[in-house]
């Protein structure tokens, strides 16, 4: 057993040179020893650590330093390795396995991934179970299921609504499916505008459900954002969200813009900023090149994207870009119900109160020139005395937060909805254009503002 006190030492005849000197096989084996030690505190000399520097005493060998050049290879700054001659690929990953180019492939995936966030995190299954774990379940991304879903179903639009013929939703939708078979220009972008209320969003909505499309929805609230670019990025992902829809779920998709014109549109001294500068070229760029959207990450051949249709809904598109609104890049449809399409979308509403065709004409009839949101609202007030029953019934206002507010495994009250009927819906009918005329000829702004401009 060799001590670490009297350890063999062998002193070199030249400090300068000691590299290339033969070392006897003691020596080498106790080299290897103290490198190989867990302790090495174990090797050195009871004395000054410094000792080891100075010049050797009698009687005593010098003890053996190893030069850089005799430890483990480390790799140079340029990826070489110093004795071994062997090139490292780069210094980002330590995979070795290249591409057709010659380049690093596990780094190069990585600068190509779309997914520049974490989005899976531990998931059981794609990593090891060790660190998966039971605690809080298996997965530690706990919101990863509801990120997954971002498109809309409509399975809560039961029964049977009327879709107006002339819509032109389903065209635009089927030849951009199709856009690869023709040989013409088609332009990926829809714009539906129209007077407000007009059931626009609604008739797009009853398409969808009838064809089993589960389309991405966007809104105009989403078109600025306190950090520049980000809306703009925001409308490429979810175009890339509804691509993958289309490829892994097998399912027809879009993406649908509400309201385009109240995001990006100007209307008088409004400011222009630079989120609505960027996604009015973000959609033209998608219109230009429909399957080639990147989110941040390099460019790569295989990355192809589904051609997704765009639908975008708007009450009046000459305040947007001109050049977006082209065509070529977007076909433009006004939508504006004739008195037939009216009758027959109302009478759907009313399906459920067993009104005839006869009496949904009386009552288009007795208030022209309404938009179709108001016969649903005439609906909504013939149900405004019967909740004010009900709350009485209950115990009046005071019991209102208590019965509300129900406990677990208690049940509001029975509320028996009314039966509308032709005069009650007239009558409401009545009550709500008093309050349109009302609100028009008080303004009561200039009342307050005297010096407000005509």
């Amino acid at each position: 057993q060799i001590r670490p006190t009297r350890a063999v030492r062998v002193q070199d005849h030249d400090r300068r040179s000691h590299s290339h000197s033969p070392l006897p096989p003691a020596a080498m084996a106790t080299t290897s020893l103290a490198a190989s030690s867990a302790h090495p505190q174990l090797f050195r000399s009871r004395g000054n650590p410094s000792s080891t520097l100075r010049a050797p005493s009698r009687g005593r060998l010098q003890p053996i330093r190893c030069s850089p050049a005799a430890s483990s290879p480390q790799p140079a700054t340029g990826g070489e390795d110093e004795g071994s001659g062997r090139r490292r690929l780069s210094k980002q990953s330590s995979w070795e396995a290249t591409d057709s180019e010659g380049d690093d492939y596990l780094y190069r995936l990585g600068k190509e991934a779309d997914n520049m966030n974490i989005a899976v995190g531990a998931r059981a299954g794609v990593v090891d179970d060790l660190f998966v774990g039971n605690f809080l379940g298996k997965d530690s991304d706990i919101v990863f299921d509801y990120r997954q879903k971002a498109t809309r179903t409509f399975q809560y639009l039961q029964g049977d609504y009327y879709i107006a013929p002339a819509f032109l939703v389903t065209c635009h939708i089927v030849k951009n499916y199709i856009a690869h078979l023709l040989d013409i220009k088609i332009p990926l972008i829809l714009g539906i505008w129209g007077g407000k209320g007009q059931g626009k969003t609604f008739q797009t909505e009853l398409i969808f459900r009838a064809m089993g499309v589960e389309p991405v929805i966007m809104s105009a609230g989403e078109l600025e954002s306190e950090r520049a670019g980000e809306p703009g990025r925001l409308i490429r992902d979810r175009y890339r969200t509804a691509s993958q829809v289309i490829q892994n779920q097998g399912k027809l998709s879009c993406l649908m813009i509400n309201d385009l014109d109240a995001g990006v549109g100007r209307f008088g001294n409004t400011q222009m900023t630079v989120n609505n500068q960027i996604a009015v070229g973000t959609l033209m760029n998608l219109a230009d090149n429909p399957t080639r959207v990147s989110i941040g990450q390099k460019w790569r051949d295989s990355d192809v994207t589904h051609r997704v249709p765009i639908i975008v809904t708007g009450n009046d598109f000459s305040t947007l870009y001109a050049p977006l609104i082209r065509d070529g890049r977007m076909e433009k449809f006004y939508w504006q119900p004739n008195r037939e399409d009216i009758i027959n979308i109302v009478h759907g509403m009313y399906t459920k109160d067993g009104l005839s065709v006869e009496e949904v004409s009386r009552i288009v009839d007795a208030f022209p020139n309404q938009a179709l949101d108001f016969y649903g609202a005439l609906r909504s007030r013939t149900y405004d005395r019967a909740i004010l029953e009900w709350v009485e019934e209950i115990g009046g206002h005071e019991q209102l937060n208590e019965k509300l507010l129900k406990k677990k495994g208690e049940k509001l009250p029975t509320f028996i909805p009314p039966k509308p009927t032709l005069e009650a819906l007239i009558e409401s009918g009545h009550s709500l254009v008093r309050e349109q005329e009302l609100i028009m000829s008080s303004k009561l702004s200039k009342e307050y503002m005297k010096n407000l401009e005509e």
